[in-house]
């Protein structure tokens, strides 16, 4: 089990507040992914989580047991962080299995857990080498590994692919996602990446300002972003803005269009645009039109498009795909 339960969750530093009453409920077995800008506060709640950090007021229930006072080797948590902290002098095998050792755990139990893991993360030719011998992303799974034998309540990963360069990280990525399948284990991770918060979680968590901004699946928020900053921030590229009384909607003072739901022809279109600029991705064509309508506008066509800059073309949202946002920028029904 491993269920998790944040009622009011405040934490200052001084007179700065970085959490502002965080209340969220995490299920046994989710994958939780906590994204947002830098220094919205998701690194610091993590480590709240941990009980590297402690709390300035709140409730914090793992399974149900209160667990705000009880020392971080006691919560039943282990954590991944962006560092690996691996001890450079011990071998792979050392390095997974010294937590179980320190803890007194039995000799056959620590070489059971420690071949167990090593055979879910590819580790089985490398655990006689130390840190040094091995790449970043082998150093990552040796992390991950030496947190999956403890057979924690939760994982916690802190940023853990950041360090690994683009091929790596898809690699570690889908590594996580199986190793949560075979675990069916209750972890939570922290990522400014909204590719990773997409292609992994269950649930995404979006903080802004120390605040929860809203709570959901991808493709809740993808599709139901509850205001602007969360529509804004999840979806690449970035969604379009628009003033809304540029379109004579009275009611909204935004509307949103994702750069995926515009369509672009060269004879006719409910928008006249020129071209300002052409990015050819092979998968993916993306344009920065400019609009006497909507001023700057990105467009994503899937495939290649043979489309060039200061070309004249005309732009037609989907309008069934339009979001509307008010004067305090939350989503209108």
């Amino acid at each position: 089990m491993g269920s998790l339960k944040l009622t009011s969750i405040r934490k200052a530093f001084g007179t700065h507040e970085v959490l502002k009453g965080i209340d969220l409920e995490v299920e046994d077995g989710e994958f939780v992914i906590f994204v947002g800008p830098s220094g919205c506060g998701k690194s610091t709640l993590l480590r709240v989580i941990a009980g590297l950090e402690d709390a300035s007021s709140g409730s914090m229930q793992i399974d149900g047991q209160e667990v705000a006072t009880v020392p971080p080797a006691k919560r039943g948590i282990a954590m991944v962080f962006q560092s690996y902290a691996l001890y450079p002098h011990l071998t792979v095998k050392d390095n997974m299995g010294l937590g179980l050792k320190q803890a007194g755990t039995p000799k056959p139990e620590i070489e059971t857990r420690v071949a167990e893991a090593s055979r879910m993360l590819s580790l089985g030719p490398y655990l006689a080498r130390r840190p040094a011998e091995l790449s970043g992303g082998q150093r990552q799974r040796v992390a991950i590994g030496r947190a999956t034998v403890r057979e924690p309540k939760l994982f916690l990963f802190d940023e853990p692919l950041s360090n690994l360069d683009a091929a790596l990280r898809v690699q570690t990525r889908l590594e996580i996602a199986r190793l949560h399948r075979q675990l069916k284990a209750t972890m939570i991770y922290v990522t400014h990446d909204q590719v990773e918060a997409m292609t992994l979680a269950d649930k995404i968590v979006v903080l802004n300002a120390g605040a929860i901004e809203q709570v959901g699946s991808p493709m809740e928020l993808y599709n139901k972003p509850a205001n602007t900053f969360v529509a804004g921030f999840i979806g690449s590229p970035q969604m379009n803005f628009i003033e809304a009384d540029r379109l004579g909607d009275a009611q909204a003072k935004t509307l949103g269009i994702r750069p995926e739901h515009i369509a672009l022809s060269r004879e006719a279109g409910d928008w006249q645009a020129k071209i300002v600029h052409v990015e050819h991705l092979g998968a993916d064509t993306i344009l920065y039109l400019e609009t006497e309508e909507t001023g700057l506008l990105t467009v994503r066509l899937f495939g290649e498009h043979r489309f060039a800059a200061d070309e004249i073309v005309f732009a037609t949202p989907d309008r069934s795909r339009l979001h509307r946002f008010d004067a305090k920028d939350q989503a209108i029904a």
